[in-house]
């Protein structure tokens, strides 16, 4: 039987969103011929393949890369010789010590902006209420939660300085205390013990003690990793962890790579057990995306799908010994396989694939 259409040479599934797809077909008249000296006198193709149904899933893996959340930089409130600082990989919680000047501890606590004023009675203001927040946090009590710095939060400081064995004066500043919006994990310093420093010198460089995997996918293949996308995570001792997509980045760039110069961007994936994350940062990891799964469909392998001269697509059905072309509407693309609809189409019926 005489082809006039087009085969397809599905150079790529360039996009997989909202339960359809987009193919790029191209040109391939060699790929033509050879299909047709595969097929027998009645334009039977040498080799088929059956329909099936049963669930199709959208999933991929992709390689990532095990790392905390967030970095930051951590600046001196004070200026003096560095006497201490947190050694890389410390994770430091509330309340702990981050460096030491002239031996005096800079400690963290809880909060989304910088400490930058000394806080003292009269005082109001957002960094107030933070820093009560913190004291109540670490079980001292007997003052109002609130923006006003009163005499009884002076009072609660005061117990604060004394738990550390520091002069009780009431106040406190960037030369004891630190905000970040969490625990933190120290990446690197920034100093070491015996430079002077300078209010505003950067001490230490941080991130968020939480573990993430971070990767890059094109964006043509961004509809799979959306956020909430459910994940398997395999790290590199083999383990198994599930997680989630928290995060996806806004902006495309090419990368390093000068081989690859494909659009990709940033995910981010979280863990829903993330204390049972073990591993060097940095470790590669594999990231298996559950992505969408259509349920009890028809599905072809995308090498059987034809282009039809009047536009759309077909297969080429093969029943009886001979062969007839079916135009079919094309769903989900996934796991080599195409989902499939058509009138008359059936599962188990056979359909031309082209010759390996």
């Amino acid at each position: 039987m005489a082809r006039r259409r087009l085969v397809l040479a599905l150079a790529a599934i360039v996009a997989v969103a909202g339960g359809g797809a987009a193919v790029t077909a191209v040109s391939a008249p060699d790929r033509e011929a050879r299909d047709a000296g595969a097929a027998d006198s009645k334009g039977v193709p040498a080799e088929t393949a059956p329909v099936t149904r049963g669930d199709l899933s959208d999933s991929s893996q992709q390689d990532g890369t095990l790392g905390h959340l967030g970095e930051r930089k951590i600046n001196a409130g004070t200026a003096g010789v560095l006497t201490w600082v947190a050694a890389g990989g410390t994770v430091v919680e509330r309340d702990g010590r981050l460096y030491e000047v002239e031996g005096r501890p800079v400690r963290l606590m809880y909060g989304a902006e910088p400490m930058y004023r000394t806080l003292k009675t009269g005082d109001k203001g957002k960094d107030v209420r933070r820093l009560e927040e913190n004291l109540a946090a670490l079980g001292y009590v007997g003052f109002d939660v609130d923006e006003e710095y009163t005499a009884k939060t002076a009072a609660a400081v005061k117990r604060w300085q004394k738990s550390h064995d520091l002069k009780q004066t009431g106040t406190v500043g960037p030369d004891l205390i630190a905000f970040a919006g969490s625990a933190v994990r120290v990446k690197e310093a920034g100093a070491a013990p015996g430079d002077r420093i300078a209010p505003g010198g950067p001490v230490l460089t941080v991130t968020g003690s939480e573990r993430v995997v971070r990767f890059r996918i094109p964006v043509a293949e961004a509809g799979s990793a959306k956020a909430g996308t459910r994940v398997t995570v395999r790290l590199p001792d083999g383990t198994a962890l599930p997680g989630r997509v928290s995060a996806v980045g806004k902006t495309a760039s090419a990368g390093d790579d000068p081989q690859d110069r494909t659009p990709k961007i940033s995910v981010t994936v979280s863990f829903d057990q993330p204390e049972k994350v073990q591993g060097i940062d940095q470790s590669p990891v594999t990231v298996d995306l559950t992505g969408e799964t259509r349920r009890d469909v028809l599905t072809v392998p995308v090498n059987a799908l034809l282009a039809l001269p009047g536009g759309g697509f077909g297969v080429q059905v093969v029943e009886n010994g001979t062969a007839r072309d079916m135009e079919v509407k094309l769903g989900m693309f996934g796991q080599g396989r195409v989902e499939v609809t058509g009138e008359g189409l059936r599962e188990g019926m056979k359909v031309g694939v082209p010759s390996a």
